[in-house]
């Protein structure tokens, strides 16, 4: 199936997210209690408190907020392959999404487009259409996927692809860049720190940078499972 979708139609990405406050003691009550009850089984797996597991918030689209979307898209310039990324980022979330939404609405409605990111099923494509939800924002025709046959989701997914159908499989992003070959930066931030970096040091740029190196190796991993040379730094252009 793979080898019948054009490259060209398929918009690769990857976002960044962090809790909607910073600190347990900062949510409301009411809103404490309910990640209370709803992180429960963790707490009690763990031998943790709901303060103690409140660092993960950010990956729970009830408790997080999307900071930056990062897209890469492959074209063709000269008969030479290169790699174009483009980041929606700020601090107003529902602009964020807004903006995202409408270019999905625009250029990734059609039949035969695609999206395609590492753990994108499970993470990335719901935690958007939660929050799109929550924001008042009319979900784009190819997130908007309750009712759909499986054949009707355009969504492809670099970790799924890797899994072979085994469903008890995890394979992070950074160790299949690393098995395949795709250079990766080695001194930058982790999905950990997103969080102190956005609310301490105050630095969306530096989310934002991670956050497009992560996509360009999600378009590499592609390619390379597809059997398809690499696009090399000097041939990604940023806009």
């Amino acid at each position: 199936m793979q080898d019948r979708i054009n490259i060209t139609d398929i918009l690769f990405l990857d976002i960044e997210t962090v809790p909607c406050a910073y600190k347990f003691g900062e949510m409301s009550p009411a809103m404490q209690q309910l990640w209370s009850d709803k992180t429960r089984f963790l707490q009690e797996r763990e031998e943790k408190s709901a303060e103690e597991i409140y660092e993960r918030a950010g990956i729970y689209a009830e408790f997080g907020k999307v900071v930056c979307i990062s897209t890469a898209i492959v074209h063709r310039d000269g008969g030479k392959e290169r790699i174009r990324v483009k980041s929606f980022f700020g601090h107003d979330e529902a602009e964020v999404l807004g903006t995202f939404a409408k270019v999905l609405d625009r250029y990734y409605s059609a039949p035969g487009k695609y999206i395609c990111g590492h753990n994108l099923k499970e993470f990335d494509a719901p935690f958007l259409a939660r929050r799109m939800m929550i924001a008042g924002i009319e979900l784009p025709k190819i997130i908007d996927t309750p009712g759909k046959k499986p054949w009707e989701v355009s969504h492809l997914d670099t970790m799924e692809l890797w899994k072979f159908g085994d469903y008890k499989h995890f394979s992070s992003l950074s160790l299949l860049a690393e098995i395949f070959g795709i250079p990766t930066p080695k001194d930058d931030i982790s999905g950990s720190d997103v969080a102190r970096v956005y609310y301490e040091e105050k630095d969306l740029d530096r989310i934002r940078v991670y956050c497009e190196k992560d996509t360009v190796a999600v378009a590499n991993l592609y390619r390379r499972m597809r059997y398809m040379p690499l696009i090399h730094e000097a041939d990604v252009e940023v806009v």
